[in-house]
């Protein structure tokens, strides 16, 4: 039988701590508790450890099994990962066995794509609102994930805000947000030399990748 690398929230409680970490072994025991958690699943620390031991890769059976509890949270949700019409959304946060304070910034709303945001601001009838997630979404997997320096971002959103002649980002259109989220995917494309991931399956597993080093991070030591 092959080894679990993945628990939903319901499959686990609080003695498991040294397999799902403290933030996962407490959202498991919530859970149980019957508590209103949102749905989700934690990737073991075992797998970590298996990524280190493969040279820093995913490897197919925790890849494979990240995409099962997926599917999972699509039943559970109704929601489809990728999909532009009913997107599933999801945070990536990390955890460890003890609390480390500092380890790793929480990334909200991967799965998002220009695709998406166009969909998600028709249904919404808030435009703003849906450009205004896709902009920071970009901001936060490029700084958290690929480590390109928030700085960047924040000198195009003060370069905005001085051309449109304001002094809040929640003074900014929505066409002023869109044309953010567009200049952000140019400073992407020039820091890493490749084109920022639409593929929400990609910006997942980049991410995971991102938890696994922050535990080799100076931040969480």
């Amino acid at each position: 039988m092959a080894k679990k690398w993945v628990y939903l929230f319901s499959e686990g409680n609080a003695t498991m701590r040294n397999l799902l970490g403290g933030k996962g072994a407490n959202l498991a025991e919530m859970t149980n508790l019957g508590l209103p958690v949102p749905q989700g699943f934690t990737i073991t620390t075992e797998a970590c450890t298996q990524y280190y031991e493969d040279g820093r890769q995913i490897n197919d059976e925790i890849m494979g099994q990240i995409m099962e509890y997926i599917a999972k949270m699509e039943e559970i949700t109704g929601k489809k990962f990728g999909d532009k019409e009913n997107p599933l959304l999801v945070s990536v946060r990390s955890g460890a066995r003890a609390s480390m304070p500092g380890m790793m910034d929480t990334i909200l709303n991967l799965g998002l794509n220009e695709e998406v945001v166009e969909v998600l601001a028709a249904k919404s009838g808030n435009p703003r609102w849906a450009w205004d997630c896709y902009r920071r979404f970009i901001q936060m997997f490029s700084d958290v994930v690929m480590e390109v320096g928030k700085k960047y971002f924040e000198e195009l959103i003060d370069k905005m805000k001085a051309e449109k002649g304001v002094t809040q980002d929640v003074d900014l259109t929505a066409d002023d947000l869109k044309e953010l989220a567009n200049q952000f995917k140019a400073e992407y494309k020039e820091k890493i030399g490749a084109d920022f991931p639409t593929d929400p399956k990609e910006q997942l597993m980049e991410a995971v990748k991102a938890v696994f080093r922050s535990w080799d991070n100076p931040r969480a030591n």
